[in-house]
Formats: structure tokens, C-alpha cells, sequence
């Protein structure tokens, strides 16, 4: 232990002398209080502490403790369901503590270290084990069998193993390293800025399939992709990160709420647990952790919560898990980053945010990926992270955002014009962009369709010519188009309002298979075909465009998925007969 005196105070920074033996990043309790802090720069004996709760009252003379360890979180059964804090103190307990008023230095155990969890082998006395290798499972919740894992730097024979009921502080196995017996237990501890180890990343070229059209048909994102959701307040980030938690396929969901405002994140407390889960029909929170750092606390938790919340996620992922990241949102992170500092007085970069706020934002992000993981089985895991950005004003030219642009690889512009419009998902599609389009080509061929590429490119070079043709409409007017131009143009309506747009609030809408988004692109691309056909044979534009098809075309995404061959071939069928009674009229 190292202990300290306290020499200045300034917000959640607290310089300390006297430290000499301590080290970077080591967890340290400050003041008789003990509140929880991070050394951040070492100067000789004198280290820079950030501090994870209030530190009005703290004054100079005061003492500072090392305990010689980095952060780190606990890591076992229990944390499905849980809502911790930024430093993963889990709320329900601090509250049973504390009441409703949060007490600094509270000290919780991270997970519950009484309950007995039933452990199931799936390794026997004498096997040879490596890291990452599974010892047993726990059934954790009914979504989630907790596999309980040969920790990092551990290979050897299993000496004793056996089912049972255990807390996670109990042997639950005994294994021999180099004729030394280790005792292992269901739970690790794992510093949080250090990412866990992998074998090796694989290519993105596996859909995270996601149900929402927009994001899956024109902007998709790979399993164990990198995505951002940069929009100005209001515009349904939010929404759209509920949607994904709740219908994206991935097995695990980490919700972090970083700094974001308190009602916020109320608001999410009080959803997750009511939202069905659609793969088991029971709550959403039996495979959601979350994170809760609210506007109002600490702004050094919010830096820590990032980290916190990517390592739970990582260690699922070492499961062989799919994970989903959802982080609301990095904005305010950045803004925990400046604060910190201006506070240790280093030379600002733009807009005041630190010169290497980039460089952070690309280590948070990297720790995402497809990757081979740990073990003798070669089995794959994969974790994805969905960042939002708050840009002020919505204006994405700010450092925050163009920093995370430079590392993620898509980009969901959401629009504040389209959310007035009440058009959800808000994505703007003339902004937006994937770079995983290429490589999902042929996962799209062998999974969607064969054409999906070419159905996809049709519908954005529609839309591409719909904001062109609206400019010549703003400045002229409707009749100075010519008939193609028009169906056209009512084409692109069609795909906004009857593809793009999808009601999160429908029991049908809410989610859409890759089969019926195929075949929602070929309703929509047949009725302008055969319309632009009836054109060259002398129809009248006013009838092509008045045709009863077009309504059913709209109403064709909230048909139930087992319906959706025979009504495309309704579709097929109605459009026919509508495009021969158009031509007989036309010749009257």
C-alpha cells in the first residue's frame, strides 16, 4: 500500500505527493470518506488523480491510499440484468445502502458473492485445458448459459471437478500448472483499459442482420462492425438504439448510458426491463446489462464507463457470444475527456477537446471485431459497438464527430427535418454510408438473393435522382417534368414512405426478414417497370400514377412474413390487369 497527502483540489482532479511506489492507472481511495479514484500522470512521487465521485469538502492534508491494483471489473455470473454505475457499482445495491440519495464512497461488491449459482461441468478430471477454455456452464437466465472460462495465462490438467451449487468466490475446479495446483472460481477480475485476448480478428463479411430496412438494405453493418449515429437532439437516436437492442441479432446486449441526461436514462431503465425480448418472449433485460451514468454524476465516471461497459461485453464475446455495444453517447464522454484536461492543464486541441481525443476514440473502437477466440475449439465470437454522437446544433463538423467518422466504418446520419416529418428511422439516405457493402456481397448473395446488390443500387439511384428532379420542381414546377421524370419521382415516394419508413410501434412493421425486404424492393421496382413499359406504348401518365396497385404495394410491409409470397403475387397480378385496363383507356 502507498499512501499520500493530498496538495490540491481542483473538481474531480486531485493532486497527490508522496506516491512514489504507486502506478499509472492504479485504483486509489482518497480522504477518510475512501472515495474512488484513478492515478492518470505520475511526476516523480506526485500523482494526478481522477476522481469517480464528488469531491467537495476534500481539502489539502488529506489522505490518499493506493490499493496497488488497476481499475478493473468483476467479471462471473450475475451481471446479465444488472444496472451498475460507471465504475460498475450496481445501483439496486448502492440503494439498499444508501437509499434513494447517492453517498460517496459507498463500497458494493460488483456482483453478488452470496448466491449460489448451479454449475454444470463440461470438462472432465484429466483433461488438458488451455485459456479460454470452457470449465462448465451456469444457467444464468433463460437467453443466457453463462460459460464459465479457463482464465488468461492458466493451461493445464484438470486435477478436480464437480457439479454443484457454488457462490462465484468457491473452487468449482482445481487444475494443475506445472505441478502446481490452482484452485479456479466462476468469477475473474479484469483491468478495464487493457482489452481481453483474442487468436486473431476475422474479415466483416457476416451481415448483423438488424430488421430495420434502412440500415440493413442501403447503409448494413457487419457482425462485429463499427457503427455511429451522429444526430442533433430529438432526431430518434435513441429509438434507434432500442431497436437494435431488441431486434439485432446478437445474443448479449451492453447498453451504456453515458452522461446522458438523467429522464434519459430513466427512460431506458424503465423500457428495458418491459420490452419483449422477441427470441424468448420474456424481458429484454435476461440478456442486457446496463451501464447508467447519468448527466448529473461525476464527470469522471462517464470516462470510466465506456471502458467499464467494453470489457463486460468483451468477456461475453470470449463466450463465443455475439455481442451488441450500444454507447449513448460519446459526445458526452469527449466532453469528460476535455474536462479532465483542462483540469491537468495540457495544451487544448480543437474546440478545446485533447489532442489525442482521437487516438482514445479509436481505442475504444478497435476492441470490436470478429475474432477467432481463445481455447482449443477455434470457435468464433463477435462483439459490434453502435456509437451515438450529440454533436451541438446537430452540426456533425464538430472534432467529436469527424473523429469517430475517421474510425467507424458506417455512418447513420439522422435527420432532424425527417423526424419532424415523423419518418422513423430518421437516416438520412443521401448522407449516410456503409463501407461493409462491398464486402457483404457475397452474404447477401448466398443468404438474401442473388440481385440484392442490384435491387439495392436501383432504389439509391432512384433516390439520388428524386433529390435532383425536386430541385428542378422547387424552382419550376411539376409540369416542366416529362413523363418519365414523374413516375419517377413517384417511385422514390414509394420507396421513402413505403420501404424506408417503418413503424417501430407495429406489431408487424417493427421487424423485417431479408426475405421480405427482397421482396418489397422487387414490388416496388416491378410496378416502375412495367409503368415506364406502358409508358413507350402511348399510357396516360395521370393513370399509371393513379393506379390502385400502388396503395396495396404501401401497404405490403405490414403483412405478416408468412404471407408474403402470395401477396407479392397479388401484387404481380393486380399490376398486370391495372396496366392493361390503363393502356385500353389511354387509346379511348
Amino acid at each position: 500500500m502507498t499512501n499520500g497527502i493530498i496538495t490540491k483540489v481542483a473538481g474531480p482532479l486531485v493532486i497527490a505527493e508522496g506516491m512514489r511506489d504507486a502506478n499509472m492507472f492504479d485504483v486509489v481511495r482518497v480522504s477518510k470518506e475512501r472515495l474512488i479514484g484513478e492515478i492518470i500522470e505520475m511526476h516523480g512521487d506526485r500523482a494526478s488523480i481522477q476522481v469517480y465521485e464528488e469531491t467537495s469538502g476534500l481539502g489539502p492534508g488529506e489522505a490518499v491510499e493506493s490499493t496497488g491494483a488497476p481499475l478493473s471489473v468483476e467479471l462471473g455470473p450475475g451481471l446479465i440484468g444488472s444496472i451498475y454505475d460507471g465504475i460498475q457499482r450496481p445501483l439496486s445495491e448502492i440503494m439498499k445502502v444508501a437509499g434513494n440519495s447517492l453517498k460517496r464512497g459507498v463500497e458494493v461488491p460488483s456482483l453478488d458473492h452470496k448466491k449460489k449459482w448451479h454449475f454444470v461441468p463440461t470438462a472432465k478430471k484429466g483433461d488438458q485445458l488451455v485459456a479460454g477454455d470452457v470449465l462448465g456452464t451456469v444457467k444464468e437466465t433463460n437467453a443466457v448459459v453463462h460459460k464459465i472460462l479457463v482464465p488468461n495465462g492458466v493451461q493445464g490438467t484438470i486435477v478436480d471437478i464437480k457439479e454443484g451449487d457454488f457462490n462465484i468466490d468457491e473452487t468449482v475446479a482445481i487444475i494443475d500448472v506445472n505441478g502446481k495446483k490452482k484452485n479456479l472460481e466462476m468469477a475473474v477480475r479484469w483491468p478495464v483499459r487493457i482489452g481481453r485476448p483474442y487468436k486473431r480478428k476475422l474479415s466483416p463479411d457476416i451481415l448483423l442482420t438488424t430488421g430495420q430496412r434502412t440500415i440493413d438494405t442501403l447503409f448494413p453493418i457487419a457482425k462485429g462492425g463499427v457503427a455511429a449515429v451522429p444526430g442533433p437532439f430529438g432526431s430518434g437516436k435513441t429509438v434507434v438504439q432500442h431497436q437494435l437492442a431488441k431486434w439485432a441479432a446478437a445474443d448479449i446486449i451492453v447498453y451504456i448510458g453515458c452522461g446522458e441526461r438523467g429522464n434519459e436514462m430513466t427512460d431506458v431503465l424503465n423500457e428495458f426491463p418491459e420490452l419483449k425480448d422477441p427470441r424468448t418472449g420474456n424481458s429484454l433485460m435476461e440478456r442486457t446489462v446496463l451501464i447508467a451514468n447519468t448527466s448529473d454524476m461525476p464527470v469522471a465516471a462517464r470516462e470510466a464507463s465506456i471502458y467499464t461497459g467494453i470489457t463486460i461485453a468483451e468477456y461475453f464475446r470470449d463466450m463465443g457470444y455475439t455481442v451488441a455495444l450500444m454507447a449513448d453517447s460519446t459526445s458526452r464522454w469527449a466532453e469528460a475527456l476535455r474536462e479532465m484536461s483542462g483540469r491537468l492543464e495540457e495544451m487544448p486541441g480543437e474546440e478545446g477537446y485533447p489532442a489525442y481525443l482521437g487516438s482514445r476514440l479509436a481505442q475504444f473502437y478497435e476492441r470490436a471485431g470478429r475474432v477467432l477466440i481463445n481455447g482449443t475449439d477455434n470457435k468464433e465470437g463477435a462483439l459490434s459497438v453502435i456509437g451515438a454522437v450529440s454533436p451541438p446544433g446537430g452540426d456533425i463538423s464538430e472534432p467529436v464527430s469527424q473523429a469517430t467518422l475517421r474510425i467507424v466504418k458506417v455512418f447513420w446520419g439522422l435527420d432532424a427535418n425527417l423526424a419532424y416529418k415523423r419518418h422513423f428511422p430518421a437516416i438520412n439516405w443521401l448522407t449516410s454510408y456503409s463501407l461493409y457493402t462491398d464486402q457483404l456481397e457475397e452474404w447477401f448473395a448466398e443468404n438474401a438473393s442473388k440481385d440484392f446488390m442490384q435491387l439495392r443500387a436501383r432504389l439509391m439511384s432512384l433516390l439520388q435522382d428524386e433529390s435532383e428532379l425536386q430541385e428542378i420542381v422547387n424552382l419550376v414546377g411539376m409540369d416542366a417534368l416529362s413523363a418519365t421524370d414523374r413516375l419517377k419521382l413517384e417511385t422514390a415516394r414509394s420507396i421513402r414512405e413505403d420501404y424506408l419508413h417503418q413503424n417501430a410501434f407495429d406489431s408487424v412493421d417493427t421487424y423485417t426478414s431479408l426475405k421480405k425486404q427482397v421482396l418489397m424492393m422487387r414490388a416496388i421496382l416491378l410496378c416502375y417497370d412495367k409503368s415506364v413499359e406502358a409508358l413507350k406504348d402511348g399510357a396516360d401518365t395521370e393513370l399509371l400514377i393513379g393506379m390502385s396497385v400502388r396503395e396495396r404495394v404501401g401497404r405490403f410491409k405490414y403483412e405478416d412474413e408468412k404471407n408474403i409470397d402470395r401477396e407479392f403475387e397479388a401484387i404481380s397480378t393486380m399490376l398486370e390487369k391495372e396496366i392493361k385496363d390503363v393502356l385500353e383507356r389511354s387509346e379511348d
